[in-house]
């Protein structure tokens, strides 16, 4: 690991890479019931730095035995413990403890995220640690503000609906988002009073042990309440049919998305909540206010975080009266960007997060160069000085692509953009829901009624006019098509992580 404490990042916290060095030497265990124990297994996963190929860490191969306990851990502490019973004050004051300390902790989370993911440490702190933060702190406010409902039933009757914590809830959290994605799910759930066993990916698991950790030292949650699992993902298959388990929250691929479905409906049929994949249509039309500003959103929508984002747009649809303008604006900021070191401030992309992804992309990147697709920028691994060690892709952007290509229908994740030209509204509208996803479409207009019509077209289920990518904790993240069931972020995780009853009393 190398040590680039020296060179400074303004405004934020200096990476702490001497700290997460020390911390790195010891295998990372599970955490079930209030302790950290072994695997029943005695194999370890070793965790690779994809920016340089070294091996940072390791943490045990948990097996289904381990989940036996980490569900019977739960289960105890939801059953017969005092979590779900304790005054919603209490709890959320509970929750704000577990922000500050996010906060407290900061540098140490983004360093192990940023070598952990390859992602960049400015990316890490800022993004995706600060978030973690946010959503403990904002759904601490949730505890005593998600009311029940007095129905208007005829007769001589009361008749009530309770909404109450579902229990036992199995989480699984990708590679893209370790520590956010964990937060996103952990602090609903507990919000409502539940108990919970976490899964992060077994290739980006440093930051979800660490946010344990700081947890237990500071001995907030009863023991049982927060359990994890570190395992292979054949593991999270498992969590998903235990017939002890309320509720699966999965955030990840289509294919696996789809697995545990089935692993549900085999089992006890518990809800799930999926968050999948996604192939997002970005249109730019002709007659957009600020096309140098829709053109740059529209760059750093897809490359930020080095393309693996579900949401990122990246297929941008462009009216033929300035596709070639767009064509060459976009190619310019691509090949403008430094891949490097996360660690270096001068890097503005950094590794994809594994060797397997990294030659996945390339493949697609083959792909579309045989299938015909005009590549105007990278479109290639990036070996320059010390990146030849690790798992760097240039900006990659094709042009003149056809929808049909696979390059614009299946998910690549990773820094590749299609761009396809259209001349007609309906045409556009057509191509942007030629895809078997709906996660997010984005438009940009200057005409109000264009707008409102087009994004009333659009199959998605989040629409952003002239500026892709808005979110915010009060508004919901989904998808329709095979980018996901349900809701979350804003009442609508809350809604995830509650079961309803209805009560009647006679008089």
């Amino acid at each position: 690991m190398t040590n680039h404490e020296a060179k400074v990042f303004e405004g934020i916290e200096q990476p702490k890479l001497e700290w997460a060095k020390e911390w790195l030497k010891t295998t990372k265990k599970l955490y079930i019931g209030g302790e950290w124990v072994t695997s029943s297994s005695d194999e370890i996963i070793e965790s690779i730095n994809p920016a340089n190929g070294e091996v940072i860490g390791s943490i045990v191969s948990g097996t289904e035995e381990d989940v036996d306990k980490a569900v019977a851990a739960a289960r105890q502490a939801f059953d017969h413990g005092e979590w779900r019973t304790i005054t919603r004050k209490e709890r959320a004051k509970k929750l704000r403890q577990i922000s500050a300390l996010i906060k407290e902790h900061q540098a140490e989370l983004a360093t192990l995220e940023a070598l952990d993911n390859g992602k960049l440490y400015t990316e890490a702190y800022n993004d995706d640690v600060q978030e973690a933060s946010d959503l403990f702190e904002y759904y601490a406010g949730w505890t005593d503000k998600y009311y029940g409902e007095n129905n208007p039933v005829e007769g001589n009757f009361l008749s009530v609906t309770t909404r109450d914590p579902i229990g036992v809830c199995g989480q699984i959290v990708p590679f893209n988002f370790p520590i956010q994605m964990a937060a996103l799910k952990l602090s609903p759930a507990l919000a409502m009073g539940n108990t919970i066993v976490l899964k992060p990916s077994s290739t980006t698991s440093f930051s979800a042990i660490r946010l344990f950790e700081i947890i237990d030292e500071a001995n907030i949650l009863p023991p049982g309440v927060l359990n994890l699992i570190l395992a292979k993902g054949s593991v999270g298959s498992y969590i998903s049919r235990h017939m002890d388990v309320d509720k699966i929250s999965f955030t990840g691929s289509t294919q696996v998305g789809k697995k545990l479905v089935h692993d549900s409906a085999d089992s006890n049929l518990k809800p799930v909540t999926l968050e999948l994949g996604g192939k997002s249509p970005n249109i730019i039309f002709a007659d957009t206010p600020n096309l140098d500003g829709a053109i740059e959103r529209s760059f750093y929508g897809l490359f930020t975080h080095k393309g693996e984002k579900c949401s990122a747009p990246t297929r941008l649809i462009v009216q033929r009266d300035v596709y070639d303008e767009v064509v060459e604006k976009i190619a310019v900021y691509a090949n403008d960007y430094t891949c490097g070191d996360p660690f270096d401030p001068s890097s503005d992309q950094g590794a994809q997060v594994s060797q397997s992804h990294m030659e996945s992309i390339l493949g697609y990147i083959e792909s579309g160069k045989e299938q015909g697709a005009r590549l105007v920028a990278g479109g290639e691994r990036d070996t320059t000085g010390d990146n030849a060690k690790g798992c760097f892709v240039r900006p990659t952007i094709f042009a003149d692509v056809d929808n049909k290509m696979t390059i614009a229908q299946e998910e690549i994740f990773g820094p590749v953009l299609c761009i396809i030209p259209f001349d007609t509204e309906e045409e556009a509208v057509a191509i942007a829901n030629d895809t078997i996803y709906g996660l997010g479409a984005g438009l940009w207009t200057n005409d109000v009624s264009r707008a409102h019509r087009v994004a009333n077209q659009l199959e998605a289920g989040m629409i952003f006019v002239n500026k892709y990518g808005c979110y915010d904790f009060a508004s919901p993240f989904s998808g329709v098509k095979q980018s996901g069931w349900g809701q979350e972020y804003a009442i609508h995780s809350l809604q995830a992580f509650t079961k309803s009853k209805a009560i009647w009393f006679a008089y």
